[in-house]
């Protein structure tokens, strides 16, 4: 008897070397579980089974192998294989075919097998620690009674052989995948950090993600400030979701809401029977969720969003995907806010770029060491110049000033003491000329308060010195004006009172002038009060039909006889039956006596021409004359306020500059439009526009 043990006892030691030697280079589960089965049934000469759950424990691979080394490998469903009764059991178990099997056995795919019974023991080994291991069995079929392994110690032995090669095997696995997902991360947080782009940082993320943790879909959703509301990517969400408006969560709202709110993240391998969940977006676009994992987007110790995956595709999430996920979404978190911040700083610089682009203001950046490192248009202008003569161009070198220096006005600004530094002076252009200027300056200051940059504002001067200059003009002109009808009326009026006139005819030539006079100044304070209605917006817009032959019958005789008693040619062409204008009477009176009178009144000899007619749907009215001209630099300025081209004040031409004013905006009040073509001492044309009225 005690030779058969010892026998035994070797023959079942050759299994474990033969095993042993087999297992040394196979790291794959299913080439050990295929190896065991193998060696198993030709040691044994009996069909034997071995079977490992997948990790979602929702089914068992299988491998079948008879007694001559045929294997054959299935797939068996939890329910199917039945090992439940063997693994609860924890220990090596001999169950007979017809002495009371469970209930779920006599269902299964293995109770098919045996004649008569069945020898199983668990995997991992009874009483072996083996997390990284799944489920499983080893099963003889039908062993004989004498065969040594059907000893349960010897079973025992056998499922802690298999242990460690399967042990090995899944470490190795677990190896290789946790490099696999290291790769991933390591290949998604060097795409992220690579761009700033946050198009291209959801385009990097989804495909990677979806592959590695194989799931259906990933998702990201960003906290909208101030509201708090979550905003779902739009690109990540797939096609059911493109025709729809962009998904938004209230502030706590589902599960993103509570995970955003708590900062925690969440595993649910069952999304409906948790009351978080928010089941509205499922039922509007037609997508079904089963699971996910939410994790919050954190910048430090603030939340800017979450990310989700959802439906695992072959079971479900646990923790190790958690983690993995955990390790995407710090860099993903890091690349979303910088490229926000970046987003925010090309805005404000764009923003900053037009306004400097766009001043009316000239201005200028200079770095510390006082080179130019940047000048706009309006500045450019002023000194008739390019941008490439400026830029790198001591600034002290380029902007020449009549009073002072730059760098002089460079300290003033760096003096804490004077907080807003200006400097009133002219700047010189290039080609000799000079333009008078107001000069401001600020310094521009690092975090930590150095000078980094100066800022300056070149403000052009020139239209208030011209402003100025119009109303010195206008001021003196007034007086002149004033003063000349009234010395006149005074001194015909003492010449009354002394009796210097005791001819009736005289007394009557003494009124008339004082008459003549007083009506001269009647017509100035007239004209200063229709300038005053215009600019309080009470100038008359009423829109009657207005008969410009009837006009021009009653305001052209009396124009026509004081250029014959000027010895003027008078000459008009006014077509017959033109059609009505809309307008006020009142106002078109003022428009063309004023136009005809200072044709009249600047043509010292030569032709004074007046044309109406109607063209194109509008009425064209042009006044012509042979007079002194306008000079070319008076005419962008000719129809302001007060404005008198220097020939006319030269040639002591009377007048106060608000006639033309009031003619523009007349005829620009009833839509029209007032063109001038002049050169100095040849004549000038006017013409005026009129839409005709629609009837």
């Amino acid at each position: 008897m005690s030779e058969t043990l010892s026998i035994d006892s070797n023959q079942i030691h050759s299994l474990w070397q033969k095993l042993a030697d087999e297992l040394l280079n196979i790291f794959d589960a299913h080439g050990v579980c295929a190896v065991v089965a193998n060696e198993t049934a030709v040691f044994t000469q009996t069909t034997t089974i071995v079977g490992v759950s997948d990790p979602q424990r929702k089914y068992f691979d299988v491998w079948i192998c008879d007694k001559d080394g045929r294997l054959q490998q299935t797939r068996w469903n939890k329910e199917h294989a039945s090992f439940a009764s063997f693994l609860a059991a924890e220990k090596p178990t001999m169950q007979e075919k017809f002495n009371q099997p469970p209930a779920e056995l006599i269902r299964s795919e293995l109770w098919q097998l045996p004649r008569e019974r069945i020898m199983a023991v668990p995997l991992p080994a009874p009483g072996r620690y083996a997390p990284v291991t799944p489920p499983g069995i080893l099963c003889l079929i039908d062993p004989d009674d004498g065969l040594p392994l059907t000893d349960p110690e010897n079973m025992a032995a056998l499922a802690t052989h298999v242990t460690m090669g399967l042990d090995r095997a899944y470490l190795r696995q677990t190896v290789g995948r946790q490099d696999i997902e290291f790769a991933v991360v390591s290949e998604i947080s060097y795409a992220l950090t690579s761009t700033l782009s946050l198009q291209n940082i959801y385009r990097q993320l989804m495909e990677p993600v979806r592959r590695t943790l194989n799931v259906g879909s990933v998702s990201v959703g960003l906290i909208e400030q101030p509201s708090g509301d979550i905003i779902f990517v739009d690109m990540l969400m797939g096609d059911l979701f493109k025709d729809l408006p962009t998904i938004r969560l209230k502030k706590g709202q589902g599960i993103a809401g509570w995970v955003s709110d708590n900062r925690q993240a969440l595993i649910i391998n069952d999304v409906y029977s948790d009351k978080r969940f928010y089941s509205s977006v499922d039922r509007q676009s037609g997508f079904q969720t089963n699971n996910m994992i939410c994790i919050p987007l954190q910048i430090e110790d603030r939340v800017i969003g979450i990310l989700q995956a959802i439906n695992k595709q072959n079971g479900i999430f646990n923790e190790n995907d958690l983690r993995l996920l955990q390790a995407i979404g710090g860099p993903l978190a890091a690349a979303i806010e910088n490229a926000s911040l970046h987003t925010a700083v090309l805005a404000e610089k764009r923003r900053i770029e037009t306004i400097f682009a766009n001043m009316s203001e000239g201005m200028m950046t200079v770095d510390a060491t006082g080179l130019i490192t940047h000048a706009n248009d309006s500045l450019l202008s002023l000194l008739f110049r390019d941008l490439p003569s400026l830029l790198g161009q001591k600034a002290n070198d380029m902007i020449r000033l009549t009073s002072g220096s730059l760098n002089e006005f460079m300290q003033r600004i760096l003096d804490v003491n004077e907080e807003y530094p200006q400097l009133a002076t002219e700047m010189s252009q290039q080609g000799g000329g000079t333009v008078p200027i107001l000069l401001s300056g600020a310094p521009i200051r690092d975090e930590k308060g150095q000078v980094t940059e100066m800022i300056f504002v070149f403000s052009d001067l020139s239209q208030i010195r011209e402003v100025e200059r119009l109303r010195d003009d206008f001021f003196h002109g007034i007086i002149h004006e004033l003063r000349t009808p009234l010395a006149t009326i005074l001194m015909y009026a003492r010449l009354l009172r002394e009796g210097k006139a005791q001819q009736k005819e005289k007394a009557d030539r003494f009124l008339g002038v004082i008459e003549r006079e007083s009506d001269r100044l009647q017509k100035m304070v007239r004209q200063m009060l229709e300038v005053v209605k215009m600019e309080a917006s009470e100038f008359q817009r009423s829109n009657d039909l207005v008969s410009l032959n009837d006009l021009f019958e009653e305001i052209l005789p009396p124009l026509a006889d004081r250029a014959t008693e000027k010895g003027l040619t008078f000459r008009q062409r006014i077509t017959s039956d033109m059609p009505s204008v809309l307008g006020n009477q009142d106002t078109y009176h003022l428009i063309f006596k004023n136009l005809i009178d200072n044709a009249v009144k600047f043509t010292l000899s030569g032709t004074v021409r007046v044309e109406a007619f109607p063209e194109n749907g509008q009425v064209v009215v042009q006044v012509k004359d042979d007079g002194i001209g306008i000079p070319k630099q008076a005419l962008p300025n000719l129809f302001g306020r007060f404005f008198r081209a220097q020939t006319a004040v030269e040639r002591g031409i009377a007048g106060t500059g608000l006639g033309l004013y009031m003619v523009k905006v007349a005829v620009e009040n009833y839509n029209g439009t007032i063109q001038v073509k002049s050169t100095a001492g040849k004549g000038t044309t006017f013409t005026v526009k009129l839409p005709i009225a629609e009837t």
